[in-house]
């Protein structure tokens, strides 16, 4: 059974599946090359932002950051605000902005559709067990040739509407997991960089 024979099986029902699959795995890729994408971008400011400090380049530091590209950019720079760091709330805030950055949506899409496939698999399996009685009715006559279509299409829809499911919530946890240990590396070395500064 190829592929295209096993989606007119599932029935219509199994192009909502497909496209959920797809976003799925394009979730995972994206999520996957921004979250290498930031702990390498922090990971460099980091360093040179330790590197300018300690030398005490101040100026320097704050034009380096002040150039700097990445959208961590205002999050280094309201080190610099009110107090040279002590505006602990504009701080948070920016921090807050940076953990959104990291999930930009994608766990709601992720959860969404872990909940919403198993959903639309059973539509398949009820419009399948309908295509069964109704060939039973077109027939006259019961027997496993008569339903098979519509069993067919029944089952197909269920596992399909499953496996969609249980890839969304293993993406969905590795992710989460990813994303709380960058967010927490990024925490740590951000708030050391905030208390050496302070000093």
């Amino acid at each position: 059974m190829n592929f295209l024979h096993l989606i007119q099986t599932g029935g219509f029902v199994m192009y909502p599946l497909i496209i959920f699959s797809i976003v799925v795995w394009a979730i995972f890729f994206e999520r996957l090359w921004f979250l290498k994408q930031f702990q390498a971008s922090f990971r460099t400011l980091n360093k040179k932002v330790i590197d300018l400090q300690g030398n005490g380049q101040s100026d320097e530091l704050k034009g380096f950051i002040a150039a700097n590209s990445s959208l961590l950019k205002d999050t280094y720079l309201s080190l610099f605000s009110s107090l040279k760091g002590d505006d602990k709330q504009a701080i948070h805030h920016r921090r807050l902005q940076e953990v959104y950055a990291l999930e930009k949506g994608s766990l709601w899409a992720l959860a969404s559709i872990a909940s919403a496939a198993p959903f639309i698999g059973l539509f398949g399996t009820v419009i399948g067990i309908i295509r069964s009685f109704s060939d039973i009715a077109k027939t006259g006559k019961g027997g496993f040739a008569v339903v098979s279509a519509g069993l067919s299409e029944a089952l197909v829809a269920t596992a399909t509407g499953i496996i969609v499911a249980v890839t969304a919530v293993l993406i969905y946890n590795y992710l989460l997991s990813k994303i709380n240990k960058v967010n927490l590396e990024f925490k740590n070395n951000f708030l050391d960089i905030a208390a050496e500064i302070k000093e």
